[in-house]
C-alpha cells in the first residue's frame, strides 16, 4: 500500500514538473518569438512607422516568400533584354512594401524587428552616426564569421575602432598611388591571354567570358599588395575563399528565424573545414613573408607587414590577439578587395559593351592624358571620363546591395527613436535609381550626370553610397577606384568590344550583386 502511494506521488511530481517545464517553454517561446518583437514594433508604430502585419513565430517571412515566388512567376523569361532595374526581381518584397508604406517602414522576421530606411536624410544620419552603440547586425555577422572572422567588416564597438585605426592608414591615397605599378603588372597576363584568344580566331574576334579573368587580375593585385607575391602563390587562398562564399551564400541574409535557412550538417562541416584551411594558409603566408623581411632588410615592406607592425605595437593586443587580428583582416581584404572589385569591373565592361560611344570617349581621354606613359600614378587622378563611367556603373550596379546596422543600445536618428535590438536596412539600388533623386532617366546609363562631381549629379548626394558613407566608409575605396581605372584604361586602349550573344542578363544576389551567368563579350584588337 505504501509502495503504491509512493509511486502515485512520484508520478504526480513528475507530471507536475513536466507540465511546469512545458508551460515555461511556451512562455519562453512566446516571450522570445513574439512579445519582444511586438514591444519593439509598438515603439516604432507610436512614432508613425507602419508596416505589414506579422504572423506568430515567423513574422513577415511567409509573405516575403509569397511575394518572391509571385515575382519569379511574373518575370518575363527573356534574359537577352538588359534592364538595369533588378530590385523588383531580387528584392520584390522591399519594392512592394515601399509602395505601400513609403520610404520608412518596419517588418519582422520572427525574433528580429527590422526598420527599412530609404529616406535620404535619414540614410545620411544612419551612415554618419559615430556612436559605437550602432553596429553591424549581430545575426548577420555571426553567419559571416567563417568568411570574415572578427575583422573590420563585421566587428563592432571598440574592437572595430581599434582595427580601423591600424588598417585605415594603409589605404590612404598616397599609399594606393605606390601600388599603381603592380596593378599595371597584374593586368598584363589578362591582356596577353585575350590577345592570344583573338589570334586563335585568325586575329578577328574572340568570344570571352571576362568575369573570371577579372577575378584573377583583382586577386593578383591583392596578393602582390599584401604579400609581394604573385597570384599563383595566393591562388589556393582565393579559390577556397570563393568556395566558402558560395557555401555561406546558400543561407539567407535577409531573415533571422531560428532554425530557418540552416545548412545540412555536411555543408556546415564543409564551411568549418574551409575556414580552418584558409586561416592556416594565410598565417603560413604571413610568416613566410615576415621571415623574408628579416633575412633581407632591404626587402620592401608590403601592406600586411605594415598592418602586422601596427598590431604588434598595439599594447592592448596580446600575441594570440595579434595573430587573429592579422588573419581576420587578411580575409576581409582578400574578400572585399578582390571579389567586389572584380564584380564592379565586370559590370563596367558589360555597360561599356552596350555603349561603344563611351569606349571611344575613354580611349581618346587615355591617349590625351597618359600618352605613351600608360598609366602613371599622377595621370590616373586626371582621368575624368573614366571616373564618370565608373561612378555611373557603381550607381546602377553597386556590388553591395545593402547598408545594414543594428541598434546595440537605444539611439536617436533624426526624429526617429530606434529601440535597442532593431536592425536597419537601406537598399542601395533603390536609392541609386530613385527618380525623385536622380531624375526621370534614373534607370539609364548616363555617365555625363557625374561631369561636375557627385555633389551635382543628384538632388541628395548622400543618396550615392556604393562604398557606404561616414565612419563605416569602405577602407578600400581608393584602392578599388584606382584598380577599376587601370582595368578600363588598358582594356579600352587595346580592344573594342560588344556584348556576346551568349550573354544573359541575370543579376544575382550572392552576398554581393554579381552577374549570375557571367559576362560574355566579343573582343577585337585595335
Amino acid at each position: 500500500m505504501e509502495d503504491s502511494l509512493t509511486l502515485s506521488l512520484t508520478l504526480k511530481v513528475i507530471s507536475t514538473l513536466a507540465l511546469t517545464g512545458v508551460v515555461c517553454f511556451l512562455v519562453h517561446l512566446y516571450y522570445t518569438m513574439w512579445f519582444m518583437s511586438e514591444r519593439l514594433r509598438r515603439k516604432l508604430w507610436v512614432q508613425g512607422i507602419k508596416g505589414p502585419s506579422p504572423t506568430f513565430i515567423y513574422g513577415n517571412l511567409p509573405e516575403m516568400q509569397k511575394i518572391q515566388l509571385k515575382s519569379v512567376r511574373s518575370t518575363p523569361n527573356n534574359a537577352e533584354i538588359v534592364a538595369h532595374d533588378y530590385t523588383s526581381s531580387l528584392f520584390p518584397y522591399f519594392v512592394q512594401w515601399r509602395k505601400e508604406y513609403g520610404p520608412i517602414y518596419t517588418y519582422s522576421t520572427g525574433t528580429r524587428q527590422h526598420l527599412y530606411v530609404n529616406q535620404p536624410e535619414l540614410v545620411k544620419e544612419m551612415n554618419q552616426c559615430i556612436s559605437l552603440k550602432f553596429g553591424k547586425p549581430s545575426y548577420i555577422t555571426k553567419r559571416l564569421a567563417p568568411l570574415l572572422g572578427n575583422g573590420i567588416l563585421r566587428s563592432n564597438g571598440l574592437v572595430w575602432a581599434q582595427q580601423r585605426k591600424i588598417v585605415a592608414p594603409e589605404f590612404f591615397t598616397d599609399k594606393v598611388k605606390l601600388m599603381v605599378g603592380l596593378m599595371v603588372e597584374s593586368i598584363q597576363p589578362l591582356v596577353r591571354k585575350w590577345e592570344d584568344c583573338i589570334e586563335a580566331q585568325n586575329g578577328l574576334m574572340a568570344d570571352i567570358r571576362v568575369d573570371e579573368d577579372l577575378r584573377g587580375f583583382s586577386a593578383d593585385v591583392i596578393a602582390r599588395a599584401c604579400f609581394g607575391s604573385s597570384y599563383s602563390k595566393g591562388k589556393e587562398i582565393f579559390s577556397k575563399l570563393r568556395k566558402l562564399q558560395t557555401a555561406i551564400s546558400r543561407q539567407s541574409f535577409l531573415i533571422a528565424v531560428p532554425g530557418y535557412g540552416l545548412l545540412p550538417m555536411k555543408k556546415q562541416n564543409e564551411i568549418v573545414s574551409l575556414e580552418r584551411e584558409i586561416e592556416s594558409l594565410i598565417w603560413k603566408t604571413v610568416k613566410e613573408r615576415e621571415r623574408k623581411c628579416e633575412e633581407a632588410s632591404s626587402l620592401e615592406k608590403d601592406l600586411f607587414h605594415h598592418i602586422l607592425e601596427g598590431a604588434m605595437n598595439d599594447q592592448s593586443l596580446g600575441k594570440d590577439s595579434s595573430k587573429g587580428f592579422i588573419v581576420d583582416n587578411c580575409k576581409n581584404i582578400y574578400f572585399a578587395g578582390h571579389e567586389t572589385t572584380a564584380v564592379a569591373a565586370s559590370w563596367c565592361l558589360m555597360l561599356l559593351a552596350l555603349h561603344p560611344d563611351w569606349q571611344s570617349r575613354v580611349r581618346t581621354e587615355v591617349a590625351q592624358v597618359c600618352g605613351d606613359s600608360f598609366p602613371a600614378a599622377d595621370s590616373v587622378s586626371r582621368l575624368k571620363t573614366v571616373t564618370m563611367v565608373i561612378q555611373e556603373a557603381l550607381r546602377l550596379y553597386p556590388p553591395g546591395a545593402f547598408v545594414s546596422r543594428e541598434a546595440l543600445e537605444e539611439i536617436q536618428l533624426g526624429n526617429v527613436t530606434i529601440p535597442k535590438g532593431v536592425c536597419l536596412w537601406t537598399l542601395i539600388p533603390t536609392l541609386h535609381r530613385d527618380p525623385e533623386i536622380w531624375g526621370s532617366d534614373a534607370n539609364e546609363f548616363k555617365p555625363e550626370r557625374f561631369s561636375d562631381g557627385i555633389s551635382k549629379a543628384c538632388k541628395f548626394p548622400q543618396a550615392y553610397i556604393p562604398f557606404g558613407l561616414g565612419p563605416r566608409l569602405c577602407l578600400g575605396r581608393n584602392l578599388a577606384m584606382v584598380q577599376l581605372k587601370i582595368v578600363l584604361c588598358l582594356i579600352i586602349s587595346k580592344f573594342t568590344f560588344s556584348l556576346s550573344p551568349k550573354y544573359r542578363h541575370c543579376p544575382a544576389y550572392r552576398m554581393i550583386v554579381e552577374p549570375g551567368n557571367g559576362v560574355h563579350i566579343l573582343i577585337q584588337k585595335i
